[in-house]
Formats: C-alpha cells, sequence, structure tokens
C-alpha cells in the first residue's frame, strides 16, 4: 500500500479545510448563560498521556474563561474504547463531553465488538491539535545514536526489541505496525491501558521504545530521559529541529500523526454545543495554549462541526486501509 509523500494527515487537514471554507460558522450565542455548572469532559486514557497533554491546559483556559471548571475524569482502558463507550452514554444535557483521538478511528477495524457507534452515538465538535509521531527509545537500553544504526541492529536482531503502546489498536500500535512493514524488521508489541504507563515504563527501562505522539513525549526528549531518533512525516518538527524526519532517513511513505478532537453525545442541544466549540475555539488560540501546543510540536487545525466530520470519515477510511494491509491484530 502506498502513502502519500506529501503526508496524508497534513494534506487531509488542507482539503478539508478548503473544502469546507465557505460554509457558515455556527452562530454566536453570546447571550446564553451556558455553562451554569461545571463542565465534564471524558478522557479515554490514564493521566500523562497524550491526550492529557493537550486535555489539562485546555481545562485551565477554559475554566479561566468561563468562570466554571471543566473537569478532566481520565477513563482508560481497552485502547481508549472503554471511555468512548462511557462518553457515548454519557447524559446529553450540555455538560458531558468527550476528547477522543486518531485511535478512535482506527478502533473499528481492529475491536469486533464495540458497545458504542462513533459515528452514530457522537457528535463531533472541534479538532483541537495534531502532532507527529516520533519514534524514541531508552538511550541506556537502546545504543543506537541515529536511525541507520538502529535499523541495523533490528535488521540484525529480530524480536529482540519491544515497543510500548497506548494499548491495542491505538495510534502507537499501528504505527509500530506500520514501521515493520516498511522496514521488514520485527519488534515485539506490548500494549499498556494507555500512553502515560507505556511512557513511564519505557523511562524506567521496562520497555526499550515507543511510537508516540510528540506532545507527551516532548518534555521527556528535552530532560534526555528517552532519545527522539525520528519525527514521522516530510518535515523537521520546529520544536525539535535537530531531530530527522522519516522521509530524511528512506521512509518516505511513513506518515502517521496523532491528533485529538472533541464530541458530544447524541442529542446534546445545539445550543450548548455551539458555546462549547466558541469556548474551545477561543482557548486554543489564546497566547497560553499557543504556547503549550507549540512546546509540543502540535497545529491547532481549527476544524469543526461539519468540516471536522468529514476528517473523521476519511480518517476510518485510512485506518482500515492500513489495519487490512499490515495484518495488524489485537494482543
Amino acid at each position: 500500500m502506498q502513502f502519500s509523500k506529501d503526508g496524508i494527515q497534513r494534506r487531509s487537514l488542507l482539503q478539508w479545510a478548503a473544502a469546507t471554507s465557505a460554509a457558515p460558522l455556527m452562530p454566536a450565542l453570546a447571550q446564553s448563560a451556558w455553562p451554569t455548572k461545571p463542565v465534564n469532559m471524558i478522557v479515554p486514557f490514564p493521566a500523562g498521556g497524550g491526550t492529557d497533554a493537550f486535555a489539562r491546559p485546555l481545562s485551565a483556559i477554559f475554566s479561566k474563561q468561563t468562570g466554571k471548571q471543566l473537569i478532566i475524569d481520565n477513563r482508560g482502558g481497552a485502547g481508549g474504547t472503554l471511555g468512548a463507550g462511557i462518553a457515548a452514554k454519557a447524559a446529553p444535557d450540555g455538560y458531558n463531553y468527550f476528547m477522543g483521538a486518531v485511535h478512535h478511528t482506527i478502533a473499528p477495524s481492529m475491536y469486533p465488538k464495540l458497545d458504542y457507534d462513533l459515528e452514530r452515538d457522537l457528535v463531533p465538535l472541534i479538532f483541537v491539535a495534531a502532532v507527529p509521531q516520533v519514534l524514541v527509545v531508552n538511550p541506556k537500553k537502546v545504543a543506537a545514536n541515529n536511525m541507520k544504526e538502529f535499523l541495523d541492529f533490528v535488521k540484525k536482531n529480530p524480536g529482540r526489541l519491544n515497543y510500548g503502546s497506548a494499548g491495542g489498536g491505538t495510534s502507537h500500535h499501528l504505527a509500530g505496525e506500520l514501521f515493520k512493514l516498511q522496514t521488514q524488521t520485527f519488534i515485539t508489541h506490548i500494549p499498556y491501558r494507555g500512553a502515560g504507563p507505556a511512557l513511564q515504563d519505557l523511562i524506567s527501562g521496562n520497555v526499550d521504545m515507543m511510537f508516540d505522539g510528540l506532545g507527551s513525549s516532548a518534555a521527556h526528549i528535552k530532560g534526555g530521559r528517552i532519545k527522539a531518533l525520528m519525527v514521522s512525516g516530510t518535515k523537521r518538527n520546529p520544536a525539535f529541529p535537530d531531530v530527522p524526519c522519516s522521509s530524511e532517513v528512506g521512509l518516505p511513505d511513513y506518515t502517521v500523526s496523532t491528533w485529538y478532537g472533541i464530541w458530544a453525545p447524541k442529542g446534546t442541544p445545539s445550543e450548548a454545543q455551539g458555546r462549547m466549540i466558541e469556548e474551545v475555539r477561543k482557548a486554543c488560540q489564546s497566547d497560553d495554549a499557543r504556547a503549550v501546543w507549540a512546546a509540543q510540536g502540535a497545529d491547532f487545525p481549527n476544524l469543526t462541526g461539519a468540516q471536522f466530520d468529514a476528517f473523521i470519515k476519511s480518517e476510518l477510511r485510512k485506518w482500515s486501509q492500513v489495519v487490512k494491509a499490515s495484518g495488524a491484530k489485537l494482543d
């Protein structure tokens, strides 16, 4: 299977944004009293992972803007599908939301029986962040200083290294399977209940490496606790200009990114949906959020409503093809 050298993820964002740029924005609801009480947002992974890296700052800014707390409710397990199922069944009263990720467009192709339907049970509101995947290693476990040394080692030692992931069927898992497919190597997959626990085990040396979203790995790379060998895509990331991109190291078709967005349970009042979009957009465009996003090498795509929905549909199609081509299975 061939993947665009221009980067499927970035091109998809631009295409959907251009195609829908003329669409009217959701009307302002400045007169609404919403929110009149704390707002709950389910994050379907344990604290400390990539989703948290954006959800926590967003919560603080949102709470400051509205005067009402945005409560982060971590519900990890089953590659993010446990929390998604809880969110899909939450009361659609305008005070329950869900911060999901790319993993949730992979799950329908990996899990034969889900207790929710992403398109039927949840309403996409706003695309919050997109970050490239990064290949990171524990420097005490993996002696390679660059991708050439790393590839030479894994090709000569099939199965000797293992990689942690946020769980079976997540982008971390699929990024690893795609890497193995394109490099014709074998690395053992170790699934966790979220990126946070996997990352902690990487830092402690219980796993050798990880295909992680740059957002959750950034601080640990800068702190020297883990080493970045490659970022996915055709360009180096401005936050880590010394780390080569995959096209530079002979993998031009290796384009994987982790993205995050917010959904509401189906039936949530349109007025509340509109206000949530407004407040999240305002928060993501604030100076505080821009600084956090930039430090993690992230973009704010600013796709909402139908634009975000169209992008999600394209991701569902793409990942079903990747799962089929790689032969990925749940461990």
